[in-house]
């Protein structure tokens, strides 16, 4: 179902690229990085509950994400871990949902346990975090396929819409289906979309900065959401 379009967007998906070039240009190890972007995200939640975003999906950690160094990987599952047991209470206080997307069984069952409770504990949000972790969006569309051919017959299967096959992806899992991104932003250069919401971005409005995602501010931010409601989206039309 199409929504009516306003100037505001009513999701947004964020790829934080730059954590590492951003501590190497510092002097500093990797980690330093990566916690710096955790800062500078909750910073970005509060500004897009400020213009209004109620819906905000981050790529924290991809599929390939698991072939970087030993070292960094483990430290990023501590800041997972930091995360989920010390933010659950911030989100329910601020009126936060957070819902976790990928192959959360990739991970050990600690931080499996506490992702679930998480979920848990701030089911009844406002403000929508979609944490995409162990995400990739081809992953995703084979999950969605595999599911799909255990629960329908073939002749079910070759009668589905796109909006009905949209309802097996990770992003339709739990209290309410996640809303295809109106924008994309992609910090640190790159410019591409690099395995992110492959299904639901096909309409999104994309926003590529050079800026590395630690320096990522405020203003830059408003710049985008002046810019994206200065666009007009026909949809193919």
């Amino acid at each position: 179902m199409q929504k009516e379009e306003t100037n505001i967007p009513q999701c947004l998906g964020l790829i934080m690229d730059g954590n590492r070039r951003w501590a190497k240009a510092a002097g500093l190890p990797a980690f330093e990085g990566h916690r710096r972007g955790y800062e500078n995200l909750m910073d970005l939640l509060a500004w897009c509950k400020e213009a209004g975003v109620r819906h905000v999906a981050v790529y924290a950690f991809s599929t390939e994400n698991w072939r970087r160094t030993e070292d960094e990987v483990g430290y990023l599952m501590q800041l997972f871990r930091m995360v989920i047991f010390k933010e659950a209470e911030r989100f329910k206080k601020e009126n936060g949902r957070v819902k976790f997307v990928g192959q959360k069984d990739r991970f050990e069952k600690d931080i499996q346990e506490s992702m679930e409770k998480m979920e848990e504990e701030t089911k009844d949000g406002e403000y929508a975090l979609y944490v995409c972790i162990s995400y990739g969006g081809r992953a995703e569309i084979i999950s969605a396929i595999q599911k799909l051919s255990k629960e329908k017959t073939p002749e079910e299967i070759a009668a589905l819409t796109e909006e009905d096959f949209g309802k097996y992806l990770w992003t339709a899992e739990g209290k309410e289906e996640m809303p295809e991104p109106d924008i994309i932003i992609r910090t640190g250069g790159e410019k591409r979309l690099s395995n992110f919401l492959t299904w639901q971005s096909v309409y999104s409005e994309l926003f590529f900065t050079d800026t590395l995602w630690p320096e990522f501010s405020k203003e830059e931010f408003t710049r985008i959401l002046e810019e994206y409601a200065r666009r007009e989206r026909r949809r193919g039309k």
